[in-house]
């Protein structure tokens, strides 16, 4: 739902799958993440679905 709301909203992103690169596992627990998806932008970052904070990103 999260990226299809982003391409909805034309938000580009990237999308990094943790079984394909399980290096990005390690990064997410550093950062404090236990659930998925995470969105990280240069503002704030969160994870879960939540289209009130995708709505933001394309502002």
């Amino acid at each position: 739902m999260t990226e299809r709301l982003l391409t909805q909203l034309h938000i580009p992103f990237t999308e990094h799958n943790l079984d394909q690169e399980p290096e990005y596992i390690d990064y997410l627990r550093d950062k404090g993440y236990q659930a998925t998806p995470v969105i990280e932008s240069k503002s704030f970052s969160f994870t879960g679905f939540r289209p009130d904070k995708l709505r933001q990103l394309a502002i």
